[in-house]
C-alpha cells in the first residue's frame, strides 16, 4: 500500500533527512521525501494511523504529517496545500505575491529554498532559474499568420480569417531568462568588438586610425562603447561580485567584478587626469594606457558563459515538455447513447472513454467492453505490444494499436502514471546542482590574497615609496588589481571544454556540459536498461523451425508471412520483413481472424492456418508433442517469443522472434568492468528474459520488472550508499533514473525524451561509446589543469612585479602595455593548450 502525505516545516536537505530517517525508523515502512512539493510517499505493507506517524515524526523535530488535499484536474493543474494554490499564488521569500512561477537557485545555496520571482541568487547572485511549470495538456489553437492569436477550440482568425491550428504545449515560449541573456550578450559583442578592434590597432605600425584622430580621442570612443557593456549588458557581474563579499562566499563573480571594475575606473582616472600618473605610465602621445579593452573583453566572455549554462538549464525543461506532448488533449467520453469529445481536464473518476485505434489512452484505467494491442514502451521500454482483455489495466499516454475498447477512467491528473513520471523528472533534474567549478574553487583563494597583496603593496609605497607618495602607491596598487584580472582564468576551463566536447562530437558522443565531462571519469557504478541499449529494440526473427518432413523451412516461412501480412502487430511486422530478407512473397489469405492475446488464423489455398500460442493451439484440437513443447519452452525461459504454426490441425512447425543483443555490447561490458565499473541491468522486461541476457554478458547483477519508478528508486540507494552512478537509457521509462542518476547517458536511437533527460547522448547507440566518454573525461580534466597552471602562472610572475618588486634595484615599474601583453600571452597559452586535445587519441 502507497500513500502520500504532506511535510510540514521543512526548509532543507537536513530537515529532508531527518524526516525521511524519522518515517524510515518505522517498522515495516519505506518512505521517500522530497522538498519540493514538501512531501513523503510511505509505502507499507499494513494500515498506520496518520497519529502514528506524527509521533514518530515529532521526535526528529517540529514537523507535521498530514495526509495530502489533491484538487487536481489533471497531471498539470496546481495541487493546493492548506488553502493556498502553490503554482497561482506562490508566497515568494521576502513574504510577496506573485505569478511568475517558481524559481531556485542552481547552486541550493539555501538548500531546496524556492522563490516566487525571477533574478539572482540573494547568496551567491546566480541566475534564479525557472522550474518547469506542470501545466494542463488542453488543446490550444492558433493562426499560421497571426501567432498571437491563442483560443481553447478551433475556430477562424479574428484577423485573417485563416483557420485556427492546434499547436503543442508550450510551443514556441521561450524562457525568459535565457532570452534576456541573449539580447545582453549580443549588446555586449556588438560593442566589446570596436572596443577591441581600437584598441589592437595601436600595435598597428603607422596606425591607420590616428590619421583620422589622436589616442586621446579614440580612448574617448572606447569609453563611450563601453558604457552600455558595464551598465547595462554585464552590471549584473557587479550586483553578484557585490553579494558574494556580502555573503563572503568569494568565486569567479568576485574576480570579474573586482578585475574589471578596478580596470575600467583606472581607465576613466587615466584618460581625464593623466597629469597625475609617473612618467613610466605615459605613451608616446602622452595619453596612460587604458584597461577599456580587457575589462569589456573579460566580461562579454563571462557573460558568454552565462548564456550557455542558461541554454543547458533550458534543455533539462524540454524533457518535461516532450513528457507533456504524451498525454493526448482530447478524449471521447460516452454520456448516454452519445460520445462526446472533451478536454483532458474535464475527465472525471468513473467516467466512460472510448479509445479508437492508433490513440493515446488518455487517463489510467480499466477496460469495460473490448479487447485491445497496447503498445506500452513508454512505461516498460520493451517494444512488444501487450495484448489486453476485459478488465486488465491500461496507462495514460500509452498507444491503442488496432481496435476500439470502452474504458473506465479510475485515475485522473496527478494519480496517473504518466503524470508520476513527469514528477519525478522534474524532481530530479532540479536535485542536481550544477558542479562548483574548479576556477570558483581558485578564486576563493586566489581574490582575498589579491586583495591583501594589493592593500600591502598601497601601504609600502605610501610609506616608502618617492614623491608623490599616494600617486605611485595608488597605482601600483591597483596594477596588482588589474594584472590579476582573470581573462585566461575565465578561459581555461570553458575552452577545453568547448574542445573536448567537440572531439566528443566527432567521436559521436554528444555532452551536454561540463560537469558531465568531469563527472564521467569518476563513475563506479554503470546502470544499463536492456531494451535499446543492449538489446536491438525491436522484435525480429531468429529462426524458423519445421516440424514436419515433408515441409521445408522455406514453405513454412511462405505460410507463416503470408498469414502474417494481413495483421498489424510488430510481432507479425517482424515475421513478415524476415520474409522479405529471405525472398518470400506472400500469398492471398481468406477469412482473415485476428484472435487478441493467442494469434491469427485464415485460410490459403485448401490449407487452414492458425498461428500463435499454445492457447490458440489447444482451441483449435492442435496437438504439441512432448519433445517439441519441451525445446519451445527452453527457448521461452531465455525469453523468447514463440508461435506455432498448424496446417489443418496439425502443428507443423514454430517460428522464434527476440530481441536480439547488439554486437559491441559483450565487448564494451567487459572494457569497463575491467576499469573496475559494476555494471547492472535494471528492465521492464521478465525474470527468465533478464537472466537469460545478464548470463550470457556476465553482468555484475541484474533487476527486472521494475517499474520508473523502482529504478528511481535503486539509483538513489547507491547514490546513499556513496556511489557515483551512471545511467544509460534509451526510453521515456528511463527519463526519470537518467536524470536522477551522476551521469545520464541516453542512446541517440532512442526517445526523445531519454535524450533530453541525459547528460551524454550516444549517437550511434553504441556502448562503446561510454568507454570513449571515460577516456575523454579523463583528457578534458588534465587540460583543464594545465590551463590553470597557464593562467595563475602570469598572474603569479606578474603580481610581484605589478607591487614594484623591481623598483629598489633597478627602477624598474611594470608599464601597463607589459601587464596588457602578460594577459594576452596567458589567454594565447590557455587557448593553444586546449587545442591539443583536437589531436588527442582516445
Amino acid at each position: 500500500m502507497k500513500y502520500t502525505y504532506q511535510i510540514i516545516g521543512m526548509s532543507c536537505k537536513g530537515c529532508l533527512k531527518k524526516v525521511e530517517d524519522a518515517l524510515n525508523a518505522i517498522d515495516g515502512i519505506s518512505a521517500l521525501v522530497s522538498l519540493d512539493p514538501p512531501s513523503a510517499t510511505v509505502t507499507t505493507d499494513r494500515p498506520i494511523s496518520e497519529e502514528a506517524l506524527q509521533k514518530e515524526l515529532s521526535k526528529a523535530g517540529s514537523y507535521i504529517i498530514k495526509k495530502e488535499e489533491v484538487i487536481q484536474a489533471n497531471a498539470y493543474s496546481k495541487t493546493k496545500i492548506e488553502g493556498r494554490a502553490l503554482h497561482l499564488n506562490h508566497k515568494t521569500d521576502n513574504g510577496k505575491t506573485g505569478n511568475q512561477g517558481i524559481f531556485y537557485c542552481p547552486m541550493h545555496c539555501e538548500g531546496e529554498k524556492n522563490y516566487g520571482h525571477s533574478g539572482s541568487c540573494p547568496v551567491c547572485g546566480m541566475n534564479l532559474v525557472k522550474a518547469p511549470e506542470l501545466k494542463s495538456s488542453r488543446a490550444e489553437y492558433s493562426c499560421p499568420m497571426h501567432p498571437e492569436i491563442i483560443r481553447d477550440s478551433p475556430g477562424v482568425c479574428p484577423i485573417c480569417g485563416m483557420d485556427l491550428v492546434q499547436i503543442e504545449n508550450g510551443a514556441g515560449r521561450e524562457d525568459e531568462g535565457y532570452a534576456v541573456l541573449r539580447k545582453k550578450f549580443v549588446v555586449a559583442a556588438s560593442f566589446t568588438l570596436p572596443i577591441f578592434l581600437i584598441s589592437m590597432s595601436e600595435m598597428i605600425p603607422a596606425n591607420p586610425l590616428f590619421k583620422i584622430m589622436d589616442l586621446k580621442y579614440w580612448n574617448i570612443v572606447q569609453l563611450m562603447f563601453s558604457l552600455p557593456v558595464i551598465f547595462y549588458a554585464t552590471w549584473l557581474f557587479f550586483q553578484r561580485a557585490w553579494k558574494s563579499v556580502m555573503s563572503w562566499k568569494l568565486n569567479m563573480f568576485t574576480l570579474i567584478g573586482l578585475g574589471a571594475g578596478v580596470a575600467w575606473l583606472f581607465s576613466i582616472v587615466a584618460l581625464f587626469f593623466p597629469s597625475i600618473f609617473p612618467p613610466h605610465f605615459m605613451t608616446h602621445q602622452g595619453t596612460v594606457y587604458v584597461y577599456f579593452e580587457a575589462a569589456t573583453v573579460i566580461l562579454t566572455l563571462a557573460l558568454l558563459g552565462q548564456l550557455l549554462e542558461a541554454k543547458a538549464h533550458k534543455r533539462t525543461t524540454t524533457a518535461i515538455r516532450e513528457l507533456l506532448k504524451l498525454a493526448p488533449a482530447i478524449a471521447t467520453k460516452i454520456v448516454g447513447n452519445k460520445e462526446i469529445t472533451v478536454g483532458i481536464n474535464e475527465i472525471e473518476k468513473g467516467d466512460l472513454l472510448r479509445v479508437k485505434p492508433g490513440e493515446k489512452i488518455p487517463v489510467d484505467g480499466s477496460i469495460k467492453e473490448g479487447d485491445a494491442t497496447i503498445d506500452e514502451s513508454m512505461i516498460s521500454g520493451e517494444p512488444v505490444p501487450v495484448d489486453k482483455k476485459s478488465g486488465d489495466m491500461v496507462r495514460s499516454g500509452t498507444i491503442n494499436s488496432n481496435t476500439t475498447f470502452i474504458m473506465i477512467a479510475e485515475k485522473i491528473g496527478s494519480e496517473t502514471l504518466l503524470s508520476r513520471i513527469i514528477e519525478m523528472v522534474n524532481a530530479a533534474s532540479r536535485s542536481k546542482a550544477p558542479i562548483q567549478k574548479i576556477a570558483d574553487r581558485i578564486s576563493g583563494y586566489f581574490v582575498p590574497v589579491v586583495v591583501v597583496i594589493s592593500a600591502v603593496t598601497f601601504f609600502i609605497w605610501a610609506i616608502y615609496g618617492p614623491e608623490p607618495v599616494y600617486v605611485y602607491a595608488m597605482v601600483n596598487a591597483i596594477s596588482v588589481l588589474i594584472i590579476a584580472c582573470p581573462c585566461a582564468l575565465g578561459l581555461a576551463t570553458p575552452m577545453s571544454v568547448m574542445v573536448g566536447i567537440g572531439k566528443g562530437a566527432q567521436m559521436g558522443i554528444l555532452i551536454k556540459d561540463a560537469e558531465s565531462l568531469e563527472k564521467m571519469n569518476s563513475i563506479d557504478v554503470l546502470i544499463i536498461d536492456k531494451t535499446g541499449t543492449l538489446t536491438e529494440g525491436r522484435p525480429t526473427v531468429e529462426y524458423v523451425a519445421s516440424t514436419d518432413p515433408n515441409i521445408g523451412e522455406q514453405d513454412l516461412l511462405r505460410r507463416i508471412v503470408s498469414l502474417n501480412s494481413s495483421s498489424e502487430h510488430p510481432l507479425a511486422q517482424a515475421t513478415v520483413k524476415y520474409g522479405e530478407e529471405k525472398g518470400v512473397t506472400a500469398e492471398t489469405i481468406n477469412h482473415f481472424e485476428s484472435v487478441t492475446g493467442k494469434g491469427v488464423m485464415g485460410i490459403l489455398g485448401k490449407e487452414h492456418l492458425a498461428l500463435g500460442n499454445k492457447i490458440l493451439m489447444d482451441q483449435i484440437g492442435a496437438a504439441i508433442a512432448p519433445d517439441l513443447s519441451e525445446k519451445v519452452s527452453a527457448e521461452q525461459r531465455m525469453g523468447k517469443t514463440v508461435s506455432y504454426l498448424s496446417i489443418n490441425g496439425q502443428v507443423a512447425g514454430f517460428v522464434v522472434i527476440s530481441d536480439k543483443i547488439k554486437a559491441t555490447s559483450q565487448s564494451a561490458i567487459r572494457n569497463l568492468q575491467n576499469e573496475g565499473l559494476k555494471v547492472i541491468m535494471f528492465t521492464g522486461d521478465n525474470s527468465d528474459t533478464a537472466k537469460a541476457v545478464s548470463e550470457r554478458l556476465k553482468l555484475d547483477r541484474f533487476h527486472a520488472q521494475m517499474l520508473p519508478e523502482d529504478k528511481l528508486i535503486e539509483i538513489k540507494k547507491l547514490q546513499s550508499a556513496g556511489k557515483k552512478v551512471a545511467m544509460v537509457g534509451d526510453g521515456i521509462n528511463d527519463a526519470p533514473a537518467l536524470s536522477q542518476a551522476d551521469i545520464g547517458i541516453a542512446m541517440g536511437t532512442g526517445t526523445d525524451v531519454a535524450i533530453q533527460s541525459a547528460s551524454i547522448t550516444l549517437i550511434n547507440g553504441d556502448l562503446s561509446g561510454i568507454v570513449k566518454a571515460r577516456a575523454l573525461s579523463k583528457k578534458v580534466m588534465s587540460n583543464i589543469k594545465g590551463n590553470l597552471i597557464f593562467a595563475l602562472g602570469y598572474n603569479v610572475l606578474g603580481i610581484p612585479v605589478a607591487a614594484g618588486i623591481l623598483y629598489p634595484f633597478s627602477g624598474i615599474l611594470l608599464s601597463p602595455m607589459v601587464a596588457a601583453l602578460a594577459m594576452s600571452l596567458s589567454s594565447v597559452s590557455v587557448i593553444l593548450n586546449a587545442l591539443r586535445l583536437k589531436n588527442t587519441n582516445i
